[in-house]
């Protein structure tokens, strides 16, 4: 499956201000199941200084600064990528009994053990609590395989929490999330991740881009698809395995992979500093989705 992302993010400042440093991850990731075809990045106004780096997650960053007065500032990432269908290791009965993977995860001493740990922590936007690793055990029975319960309590937190994007913001504590049972994609992985984490099992945020499919009978929308956010656990005999909690799915062919990190204070699409006020800024964000015919189809 082949498809074109195109993300654009535009900021309209009541004045002008007089620079901004930014920085960007809206390049998506090479996986074993992603392949990047091609990718652009546009600013507008032009950029005084870019540069581009690898971060500590292995995601591709971009770094601006416009350094003379502007009142807008417009950023259009455009990529083109092909995807395969990844092993479902649900279907299969694969996966440690998620005991053992716990005791894995926390007794290796490798590089590569100890990378994994790390998203054992507590992060910015991500705290473990009680409560929370509470709720996650009813989904962990006794040496049940871990990628079958990660996936139950994927299905449970679709079931339990509404999708409202009136409920939350990014700064929304994550404990005002589980007790509304309220919230967006970047929550509802975030109360995964916390779940998960809780019980001793490693958890990262990824974020990306999801194919939507108009209603029948009607055209489809340019601009009307959206950042997407799911969350990926760790199973020591298979490595990281992708949940969507907010559809209730496994990632598959129709999920575009951009960043993963500890939380989404790791992987923002788009942030920067101003200076020069920009009290009642507004902003916009459109992104497309918008699938690509593969070399057998007309």
């Amino acid at each position: 499956m082949k498809y074109r992302i195109t993300h654009r993010t535009e900021y309209h400042y009541p004045r002008a201000i007089s620079r901004s440093y930014n920085e960007t991850h809206l390049a998506p990731r090479t996986t074993p199941d992603q392949q990047v075809l091609a990718h652009s990045l546009t600013i507008a106004p032009r950029p005084d200084y870019t540069s581009e780096r690898t971060d500590y997650y292995g995601n591709r960053v971009t770094h601006f600064t416009i350094q003379r007065p502007h009142d807008q500032l417009a950023v259009t990432a455009t990529t083109d990528v092909a995807l395969e269908a990844p092993a479902d290791p649900v279907a299969h009965g694969q996966g440690l009994p998620w005991e053992q993977a716990v005791a894995t995860t926390g007794s290796g001493t490798a590089a590569t053990a100890l990378a994994v740990r790390e998203f054992l922590l507590d992060s910015p936007l991500v705290e473990t609590r009680p409560d929370l690793t509470d709720y996650a055990r009813a989904s962990f029975a006794a040496g049940q395989r871990l990628p079958e319960a990660v996936h139950h309590l994927m299905g449970r937190i679709h079931r339990d929490f509404a999708y409202d994007p009136m409920a939350t913001t990014i700064s929304t504590p994550l404990e005002r999330v589980f007790r509304e049972r309220r919230g967006v994609c970047q929550d509802f992985a975030h109360l995964a991740i916390a779940c998960l984490r809780g019980l001793g099992i490693a958890a990262r945020y990824v974020s990306g881009y999801v194919e939507t499919a108009p209603a029948d009978g009607t055209a489809r929308l340019i601009g009307a698809d959206a950042s997407h956010a799911w969350f990926a656990a760790h199973d020591p005999s298979l490595g990281w395995i992708d949940f969507d909690p907010t559809n209730n799915r496994m990632p598959g062919t129709q999920h575009i992979t951009t960043a993963w990190g500890r939380d989404y204070a790791d992987v923002s699409p788009l942030k920067g500093v101003i200076f020069g006020g920009s009290r009642g800024q507004r902003s916009h964000v459109a992104v497309d989705v918008q699938r690509l015919p593969s070399e057998d189809e007309p």
